[in-house]
């Protein structure tokens, strides 16, 4: 093929996305990736409901038997126990590289064109050259990931990063013990542990000190390790960063990004793929009415809530008296928890978010007024 509506650079869970809703749609669409499937990445591998709802609003309904459902977010740390259940629906733990190939079948369903191993080049006027061909596009989707070739080609640039963190996955053979995904908090690191199938578990451990491995697991979670006591671990150690980053914008005139090449959010919020999934419907509907810059408003909306979830996580996460207040908090306010997680999926309205927050800081800074108080009566009672 030598010409075509769209051109998806980059084959991954994202660029899949944005084909599949584009085809939807009604456009020809090609997609270009220099590697060859399944392509894995170091994620957690949990789909939270809102991106299981994504993906099936572009057609593609996951097959729950791929993998593992789980029904809420359970935290661990500082001697307290929070966990919320989703308010409707489950999530889906399943490995990156069999949601890469539903993805790949649905796509060749599709009629879309996936040409792997093939280089772009260069991007040029009349579209893209794939390793030294001309392949003519109205449009261009960057979906390379976060150190996209294509972003850099149009100058678009990130106007502002985050703390950089490490983060490492690797896979068990044992019984998942709980339909929830936990979260193991400690100073400055946390597991992630997302059943994945009947027999297997997958953790991360993700964190701001380069020189933790997966081996500093029993040291750094000994509650875990007992847990995945003997469960083998079935492949090696996988590492990716994790960071928050926000380009200045996510379109260039025939030339618009997606996934982590438009911006991506930490991963303790879980909702990378979720994004990338909203984003996908997103660029086929301003697309579809020729109108980038309605996906650069949409783009802005989608990302906004979770960007500020993974400022208040990471928060926690460098503040040891905040974690500590916070997990407490919501381990005796369980409502409040599955309120904010609720927020956090899109469920409940902004308004409704701030007011959740109003609470848990009221939480939070209970134990310092009720001191507070306790300092001035004494005060007074010596005065009188």
């Amino acid at each position: 093929m030598s010409a075509t509506d769209l051109v998806v650079v980059g084959g991954g869970p994202a660029g899949l996305a944005a084909a599949l809703a584009a085809r939807r749609r009604g456009f020809d669409v090609v997609v270009v990736d220099r590697g060859r499937p399944p392509i894995d990445k170091a994620c957690g591998e949990g789909l939270m409901p809102d991106g299981v709802a994504a993906l099936r609003d572009i057609g593609v309904d996951v097959d729950g038997s791929l993998g593992y459902p789980f029904r809420g977010i359970r935290f661990l740390g500082e001697g307290a126990v929070a966990e919320a259940a989703f308010p409707r629906g489950c999530g889906l733990g399943i490995r990156r590289t069999a949601l890469h190939r539903v993805l790949i079948e649905h796509a060749a369903a599709a009629g879309i064109p996936c040409r792997w191993g093939a280089h772009v080049d260069a991007l040029d006027a009349a579209g893209v050259r794939v390793d030294g061909q001309m392949l003519r596009a109205n449009w261009v989707v960057g979906a390379d990931g976060c150190r996209s070739q294509v972003a850099r080609w149009v100058g678009i640039r990130p106007s502002w990063a985050g703390p950089t963190r490490m983060g490492f996955r690797q896979h068990f053979a044992v019984r998942p013990w709980t339909d929830f995904v936990e979260v193991h908090w400690r100073a400055g690191c946390q597991a992630y542990v997302t059943p994945i199938g009947p027999r297997e578990v997958c953790v991360a451990i993700i964190g701001a000190n380069p020189g933790r491995h997966m081996a500093d697991l029993p040291n750094l979670f000994p509650a875990l390790a007992a847990c995945l006591d003997g469960g083998q671990a079935i492949n090696s150690v996988r590492g990716a960063i994790s960071q928050s980053t926000r380009m200045r914008s996510v379109t260039e005139d025939r030339v618009v990004l997606i996934g982590d090449a438009s911006g991506s959010v930490d991963a303790v919020t879980g909702e990378g793929l979720a994004l990338a999934f909203r984003e996908a419907a997103a660029l086929a509907d301003a697309l579809f009415s020729s109108d980038p810059a309605r996906y650069q408003r949409a783009h802005r909306r989608i990302t906004s809530g979770p960007r500020r979830m993974a400022q208040i996580l990471l928060l926690m996460d460098r503040n040891d008296r905040l974690r500590r207040r916070a997990l407490e908090a919501l381990a005796t306010r369980p409502d409040l928890f599955g309120r904010l997680l609720s927020v956090h999926l899109g469920m409940r309205r902004p308004v409704q978010a701030s007011l959740d927050m109003l609470r848990l800081g009221g939480h939070l800074l209970a134990p310092a007024l009720t001191r507070l108080l306790e300092t001035r009566r004494r005060r007074h009672c010596k005065l009188s």
